[in-house]
């Protein structure tokens, strides 16, 4: 038996797991908050704060006999680095809505949308380096000239707990959400860079899902390191035909493929996972913004929100809401509004809206879905994860309207988890225990199994009733038919 860790450093905080290599059992757990000063969406923050959160999540000897460390961290997050390998200016991470304008016209100068994803299997969005280094070069041109050198959050930490090497390396999975390397291809565009920055830079190394990073001088084997994403997928288990819905203020929708999977019209945006696996991501603006709106209309908190939707009747008795309340992505309606249609005496009851709500954010998942499906991603079941899944409103009727069996993870650190994990297996390959092409079979994620069962009917009605109502308000979103 070995002992490894997996640490976690996410926007707000930092945890860390100790597990047993041939089991996965979490032996010990550590937790730090990130220092405050800076923090926040779009915000710029001294990387070495991270190590602050990293050394306090590790104290009182947590660390005591680990043979390996694997490294997960907060996706998106951009430290340029100078000549010297200091930061050129703080890292820039979150959503950083001041890179939209880079965004669109990075996406118009490379002739569109569809020459993005031919090139990297994505369009570029306000929150990924590509667009971070275009602001840059606009509204700091004399940070921008001083970049050398870029590397992610999860590289920047590995590069930390190595001693600063010469050697920069990074994994695939956090490389393919940069915007500038293609996950297809396996390989960088530099000419993206230097698009967007107006020189190129020094980029990190990729290494494969199973290779170290390095070893520290105390003989610590440090593994590739992946973004949050992808190292939450690798620590729930999720493998070919398994697609995980993410139920945020906005949704995301994932899944496991044997190939990189991508959409003319940009909306599937193609990730590499930790794994040598591809991991094609379709993003919704709106999922549980649209139940606390309709919980705000009715002046109840969500439970008592999921308590009133089950008083109704599947399909509302007519009602149908498309939740575009914030514009959408998926379809792309950046403009548009939320829509309540069926508006009739009977139906104009409490109870019906609020199932209308649970029934048309989870139709709008289930439309992204179908983009996956319509490119050829085999779903077979679904991982529901966010706090929301635990409504029973949700449980009722996520089996039935996704048309698949759903699974409700129990709470865990499923990122820290995913990188113990990959840390199990670096170590395994060097001892020579384990092969290259199979990760440590540690158990999946525990939790709720929901069938859809006799209600997978039902379920298609509503489905059906949903999106009439989408294609008659909105015809060119799915051009007039199901997305699929």
């Amino acid at each position: 038996m070995g002992i490894v860790a997996g640490l976690d450093s996410s926007s707000a905080f930092t945890r860390m797991v100790v597990c047993d290599t041939e089991t996965g059992a979490v032996l010990r757990q550590g937790y730090a908050p990130h220092p405050k000063e800076g923090e926040g969406p779009g915000s710029d923050v001294d990387p070495q704060s991270w190590l602050l959160s990293l050394g306090e999540a590790a104290a009182g000897g947590l660390l005591e006999n680990v043979e390996a460390i694997g490294v997960s961290a907060q996706q998106n997050g951009l430290v340029p680095l100078d000549a010297q390998g200091g930061t050129a200016r703080p890292a820039m991470v979150g959503g950083d809505k001041r890179a939209q304008v880079a965004a669109a016209d990075l996406t118009a100068e490379l002739g569109g949308r569809e020459a993005w994803v031919r090139a990297v299997g994505c369009v570029p969005q306000p929150a990924q380096p590509v667009a971070k280094l275009r602001w840059l070069a606009k509204n700091e041109p004399e940070n921008a000239a001083r970049t050398a050198g870029l590397l992610q959050a999860h590289d920047w930490l590995v590069w930390q707990l190595l001693g600063r090497p010469a050697r920069r390396t990074t994994d695939r999975g956090g490389a393919s959400g940069t915007g500038y390397w293609s996950a297809a291809a396996g390989e960088y565009r530099p000419e993206l860079v230097e698009l967007a920055l107006g020189h190129r830079a020094v980029l990190p190394e990729v290494t494969g899902p199973a290779e170290a990073a390095g070893t520290t001088p105390e003989g610590l084997l440090i593994s590739a390191g992946t973004g949050e994403t992808m190292a939450a997928a690798f620590g729930l288990g999720v493998g070919h035909g398994d697609a995980v819905v993410s139920l945020g203020a906005s949704g995301s929708v994932m899944a496991v493929h044997h190939e990189a999977a991508w959409d003319p019209d940009g909306l599937i945006t193609s990730y590499a996972d930790a794994t040598g696996m591809h991991l094609p991501v379709v993003h919704t603006l709106n999922a549980v913004r649209a139940l606390r709106g309709t919980a705000d209309l009715l002046g109840v908190d969500l439970p008592e929100l999921s308590r009133l939707a089950l008083e109704s009747t599947p399909g509302s008795h007519g009602l149908v809401l498309l939740p575009y309340l914030e514009g959408e992505r998926t379809p792309r309606l950046p403009h548009t509004a939320g829509t309540l249609s069926g508006l009739r005496r009977e139906s104009m009851k409490r109870e019906h809206l609020a199932r209308a709500a649970f029934e048309g954010m989870l139709c709008s998942l289930a439309d992204a879905l179908d983009v996956l499906r319509g490119r050829g991603v085999a779903i077979r079941r679904v991982f529901l994860l966010g706090a929301a899944a635990d409504l029973p409103a949700i449980r009722a009727a996520a089996p039935m309207i996704f048309g698949a069996p759903v699974i409700v993870p129990e709470p865990a650190d499923y990122a820290a988890l995913g990188a113990a994990r990959q840390a199990a297996w670096a170590l395994g390959v060097e001892r020579g225990t384990l092969d290259r092409s199979a990760p440590p079979a540690w158990g999946g994620a525990a939790g709720t199994h929901l069938e859809p069962g006799e209600e997978l009917p039902v379920g298609q009605a509503v489905r059906q009733q949903y999106t009439a109502v989408r294609d008659q308000t909105h015809p060119e979103a799915f051009g007039g038919g199901n997305p699929a």
